[in-house]
């Protein structure tokens, strides 16, 4: 029996995510951004097409590491302007029927009490069709942005991180009891107050004592996305995640990542089974294998290269002006995101990259793979991910929505004839979609789930 591969579509409310320059071609939508009836047609061509879910990425910082300034993120558009993405997801939902929707919230820019209210009312108005992607951002300017001088320590955000998701759970799953809404009208009892309680939390960051404000959502605890691929990552993801982001240069790094994380996982008491890993990955097809590669190389024509040093620098936090780029890419260590200059030079890269060719390579759809070529050859490519260990992809895009037109409309038969994609969705929230039926909650052996009221 096959194995079902998982598709996100990986999107940002912004008129470039990780195409600087691609706003300029003349199929691409993304100056929309702003426009809900576009965010709406994109989810029913989603929903069309089968896809899981909708993967919203975010930012609450700029891109200012290039040059030491803002100047060529903003005149590229790189991120900025950028909108909130929560916003969008009501009127998505409204417009479709299965489709999942993970946005992406740093622990940095709203209080764990604040946020677990609005996981609770995205989760009831979309009747449990919600994701949180969790990030401890990686841009300096972030910090500065909520009062600090920069971001804390790699290692220490995560051990933020680590108390945030503690009060997200105590609140999610101890504080209202399963039955404490009663709706008994001859009573003229709404909530049964005895099965409300506070949380009583006392961290090192963070002190709530009172109750959830909002009752249970059709999950609770949202699905739990994320992303790290440090060692410390790698064991936040292990400890809390459900759905963990990944990339790599080859099918083997990747293999080893996954492998890796899932042995941290039994260590934490989980089940490794109760992890899905997406791969990062880019698609570019067409009818014919040089339709894909004459579209991949109109893409190139547009690549605004400041526009992808800026993004470089900020995901790296390496001021990549200062260098030949001709040079070859070397690994630093810094406060961001570490695996990405991993990716480029760590054993295993088929290849000598230069800072150029990086600039270049991500200003397509980002840091990672891309696989050209007609959809059966795309098909055949994916499956090399998935033998290394890929549950499912997060798929980015050049142009918008045409990315997504071109995949939907090209390659989804062809996996839906292998038996390797959903025709139809299952029943039920988007946690059941993805792990089964009678799901719609956290596994007993999650951490979260320890803070049930038994």
């Amino acid at each position: 029996m096959n194995k079902r591969i998982y598709f996100n579509a990986f999107h940002m409310n912004c008129v470039v995510h990780q195409s600087p320059g691609l706003w300029m071609h003349p199929e691409d939508q993304t100056h929309r951004y702003k426009d809900l009836g576009a965010w709406m047609e994109l989810a029913q061509l989603l929903e069309r097409g089968r896809f899981d879910g909708l993967f919203l990425a975010d930012v609450i910082g700029v891109y200012d590491v290039f040059r030491g300034s803002r100047d060529a993120a903003a005149r590229g558009a790189v991120q900025i302007p950028v909108n909130d993405p929560s916003l969008l997801i009501p009127a998505m939902a409204h417009a479709t029927e299965h489709l999942g929707f993970a946005y992406t919230s740093s622990v940095l820019q709203v209080h764990p009490f604040t946020f677990a209210r609005q996981i609770s009312t995205l989760d009831h108005l979309t009747k449990g069709r919600i994701a949180w992607n969790i990030v401890a951002s990686y841009l300096e300017s972030s910090g500065r942005n909520f009062g600090l001088a920069g971001l804390l320590d790699h290692d220490e955000r995560y051990a933020f991180a680590d108390e945030y998701l503690e009060v997200c759970y105590k609140l999610w799953e101890s504080s209202w009891e399963d039955d404490a809404v009663l709706e008994d009208r001859r009573q003229r009892i709404y909530v049964d107050p005895a099965k409300v309680h506070d949380i009583h939390h006392a961290g090192e960051h963070f002190r709530v004592d009172g109750c959830h404000l909002s009752e249970p959502s059709p999950q609770r605890t949202p699905v739990l996305y994320q992303a790290g691929s440090s060692p410390r990552g790698r064991l936040f993801a292990a400890r809390h995640a459900e759905c963990v982001f990944v990339t790599g240069p080859t099918p083997q790094v990747v293999a080893e990542c996954i492998r890796d994380t899932r042995e941290r996982a039994r260590q934490q008491g989980r089940d490794p089974r109760d992890l899905l890993f997406f791969m990062f990955l880019k698609v570019i097809t067409g009818a014919t294998e040089s339709e894909a590669r004459r579209k991949h190389d109109e893409f190139m024509a547009y690549v605004d290269y400041e526009g992808g040093l800026a993004l470089l620098g900020g995901w790296t936090g390496v001021d990549f002006s200062r260098f030949d780029p001709d040079r070859p890419v070397e690994y630093i260590e810094t406060n961001a995101i570490r695996s990405l200059l991993q990716g480029f030079t760590q054993a295993g890269a088929d290849r000598r990259w230069t800072i150029r060719d990086v600039a270049k390579a991500v200003a397509i759809g980002g840091a990672g793979p891309v696989i050209v070529g007609a959809p059966e050859q795309v098909a055949d490519e994916l499956m090399q991910w998935v033998d290394a260990g890929a549950d499912g992809f997060n798929l980015a895009y050049m142009i918008t929505p045409g990315t997504f037109k071109d995949f939907i409309e090209g390659v989804v038969p062809v996996l839906q004839r292998r038996g390797l994609m959903q025709s139809e969705y299952g029943e039920g929230t988007y946690r059941e979609k993805l792990f089964g039926a009678r799901r719609a909650r956290l596994p007993q052996t999650h951490p979260g789930a320890r803070y049930r009221r038994r």
